[in-house]
């Protein structure tokens, strides 16, 4: 998946997307500390995003027929790993039939139905300052390493929910408690208090991350997905 250039001009200049890529934006270098975090042994929700057959991305589902990623995920022909911790092996695999964008989230319609419990999703933003949780396959540090092989996750601490994605849509920016997103963990979930608040958009690849608000754009998943 080729990187796009962030859009929205952040009061903290971001160094991208999060989409699995072989090139790199720039970013500040040293040490960098999903980077960090623990791995997870189940997720039946859990998406693995391929594109062109290609792992770029993670995500979620929330419905028999849907799985909710980053609009910035999707190029060429899509499909999805579901049900496994493992992004090459295990679960389920369906093609993508349809996608559908509003900022930087996009829903994509599965081929056919799929027997994972879907993740509950949120109708309003986490409080800034809560801890909220992230998963997703990304790089594990900031260059020189390949996606990570199984789901890992790590927790994070809201400090705004008044940013933008990289398509200018609401954002929720949070800073690395355990961790932080990173390349490949586009399109995976931020959760609150047992439901998806997020869907990964933009980071440093050091602390800080921006995931699409879910509750900004409810009432477009609901009549474009149902749910």
């Amino acid at each position: 998946m080729r990187l796009r250039p962030l859009v929205a001009a952040l009061a903290t200049v971001l160094a991208g997307v999060l989409a699995s890529a072989s090139g790199a934006t720039a970013a500040p270098a040293g040490p960098q500390p999903i980077i960090g975090g623990d791995t997870v042994s189940s997720a039946p929700w859990a998406a693995a995003v391929f594109s062109n057959g290609s792992f770029t991305c993670s995500g979620s589902v929330i419905s028999a027929d849907w799985v909710l990623t980053a609009k910035h995920c999707v190029s060429g022909s899509m499909s999805v790993r579901i049900g496994s911790v493992h992004r090459s092996s295990g679960g389920v695999t369906r093609t993508v039939a349809a996608t559908y964008s509003r900022y930087d989230l996009a829903l994509m319609r599965l081929s056919s139905p799929v027997s994972a419990p879907p993740v509950t999703l949120a109708n309003s933003n986490p409080p800034v300052g809560s801890t909220n949780t992230i998963y997703g396959w990304g790089q594990t540090c900031y260059r020189g390493c390949s996606a990570s092989s199984q789901l890992k996750t790590a927790s994070v601490r809201v400090t705004s929910t008044n940013v933008t994605d990289a398509y200018g849509g609401q954002a929720i920016r949070s800073t690395e408690i355990s961790g932080n997103a990173w390349r490949g963990d586009s399109g995976g979930p931020q959760f609150y208090d047992g439901q998806q608040v997020g869907v990964a958009s933009t980071a440093d690849g050091v602390s800080i991350q921006n995931y699409g608000s879910v509750a900004y754009n409810r009432a477009w998943i609901t009549s474009t997905a149902g749910v």
